[in-house]
Parts: C-alpha cells; sequence; structure tokens
C-alpha cells in the first residue's frame, strides 16, 4: 500500500505488502529496476521503520518503508583533495570548498558532499563545526575530535572566530558599514528578512569593509560576518537590492554552468591553544 503524501516531492510511503529483502519489495512496488533500488540503497534514499538502511536488509509484513526516488544528485568524487586541503593537525582540518556541493549528508542522499569526500580521502572520521551553502565556496574546518568540536562550537557562539566572504553583487553595492537584518524563523528557503526589528526574527549581522566596481553592473565587496545564519548573506543582500551573482534563489539571473553563485569564504581566523590562526584563500 503506497501513500501520496509527499509523492510530487519523490518521497513514496509504502507499507510492506509481504515479508522479503527490501530491494525486492521496493522494486515490485514502484515498478522500479533493481539497479535502480540499490542506487538508492546505496545514496541513503530509503528508510525502514523510520531509520535510515543501506543494505538490503529483510522487511516484515506491515512494515512502514519510506523511498525518496529522485534524490538531489551532486558532483561525484573526482576533486583534487591534496590541492584544496589547506591545512590539518590532530585537532581539524581546513579544506576549500567546491561550490555546488554540501557541507553534509541530506535526508536523501548520504554519499555526495564534502564531509562523506574528505572522509574517504583521509580515511579517518571528521566531524562538523560550521558550514557553508551547496553554492558558495570557500574555507570550512572540520574537527578530528569531539573535543576540538566543542571548542570550536563554543568559540562560535563567543563571535571569537572571524569569518571574511568576497561577493560578487549586481549594482554598486550598500553603503560601507553595519549592515543589520532581522530573519524569520522559518525552515525554508529563500529566507525572509526585514530590517525592521520583529520578536522572536533573529539578528543578522554583517559589515561591508570594502567595495570594487567590477564593470557597469557588478561590484565586488568583501564582508566580515558577525552572526551566522543559514543564507545569511544572500538573503541580506537580496533585501537591499543587490543580490549575489547568480544567486537565482534571490531574485539574481542565472550566470553558472554549475550549482554557484558569487560568494567566497575567502578568510577564517580563529585561537587555537593560545596561537592566532590564519587562513586565507
Amino acid at each position: 500500500m503506497q501513500s501520496a503524501r509527499g509523492f510530487e516531492y519523490g518521497v513514496v510511503h509504502l507499507i510492506s505488502p509481504r515479508s522479503g529483502l527490501i530491494v525486492d519489495i521496493v522494486s515490485s512496488e514502484l515498478s522500479l529496476e533493481t539497479s535502480a533500488v540499490k542506487t538508492l540503497l546505496d545514496l541513503g534514499s530509503i528508510y525502514h521503520q523510520h531509520q535510515r538502511v543501506k543494505e538490503d536488509i529483510s522487511v516484515l509484513f506491515g512494515d512502514y518503508v519510506r523511498v525518496h526516488t529522485r534524490p538531489r544528485r551532486f558532483p561525484d568524487n573526482s576533486f583534487n583533495w591534496t590541492e584544496r586541503l589547506l591545512f590539518q593537525n590532530d585537532d581539524f582540518v581546513i579544506v576549500n570548498k567546491p561550490a555546488g556541493l554540501p557541507v553534509h549528508a541530506s535526508v536523501d542522499n548520504t554519499l555526495e558532499n564534502l564531509l562523506s569526500y574528505l572522509s574517504i580521502f583521509l580515511q579517518i572520521p571528521l566531524y562538523i563545526t560550521h558550514r557553508l551553502d551547496v553554492p558558495t565556496k570557500g574555507l570550512i574546518v572540520f574537527a578530528k575530535t569531539l573535543s576540538f568540536q566543542r571548542e570550536f562550537n563554543k568559540a562560535l557562539i563567543a563571535r571569537e572566530v572571524r569569518k571574511l566572504y568576497r561577493a560578487v553583487i549586481k549594482g554598486e553595492g550598500p553603503p560601507l558599514g553595519i549592515m543589520t537584518h532581522y530573519m524569520e524563523p522559518s525552515p525554508r528557503a529563500p529566507k525572509k528578512v526585514s530590517s525592521h526589528f520583529t520578536e522572536g526574527w533573529q539578528d543578522c549581522v554583517l559589515e561591508i569593509l570594502t567595495k570594487k566596481k567590477l564593470s557597469e553592473s557588478e561590484t565586488e565587496i568583501f564582508i566580515e560576518l558577525h552572526t551566522g545564519r543559514t543564507h545569511q548573506i544572500r538573503a541580506q543582500m537580496a533585501a537591499a537590492g543587490f543580490p549575489l551573482l547568480g544567486d537565482i534563489s534571490y531574485g539574481a539571473e542565472k550566470y553558472y554552468v554549475q550549482e554557484e553563485i558569487g560568494l567566497t569564504a575567502c578568510s577564517l581566523s580563529f585561537a587555537y591553544k593560545g596561537e592566532a590562526l590564519n587562513f586565507k584563500i
């Protein structure tokens, strides 16, 4: 039995009509080739009893199975990680994230992401400390230890990590200085922000440090991010009337062939064991 809930997004909910292997059940119920179901299983797109499964397990009559039949796909693991790995020690690594690749696993794809690829390359588990949007490129930190992850997260909360971004925007750009907006607390994107304080909305603070005209229609600006909200720079620039180059989610025209926008995390500074560290690209 199938439920229509979520079907427009490629999500199919099944109540298994019999006992058997999950690949066979899904293949017969959804009229999919066995190879296609195995690909979904490898990606982590199939759930049994609300738990993600990646092996061809046995299911019982009446078990609940959820299948993401149209998982979002990302570039394969063909990047030169030796060149993209800027620094590593016993506690953390600094990597130059390519545009178009998510930082971590999604609900329908656990393989095609930066965390997975870099963990495979280094042959060690890594832990997330902060994130960049899929179309954003640049510097990101992964922890090698849970203790460093905790300490770095504390530094982020205390705003002791300095993050600078290079952005290419449409138009002349906002004036230099602090820019403050308030973001609606919603998981949906694109994010909605307002320049007026609204109770319960999250503050979004950034600082325009420099700007340089690149052409009649484009300007390069350097931004220091004081708060780290999801899509913050993208939403604030769009709200000010200066969307990032190629950021179609926030009103710009398509510019790049791949999933990319005019935003690079270009500098990252923080203290480590009493030493001030600064990484730039």
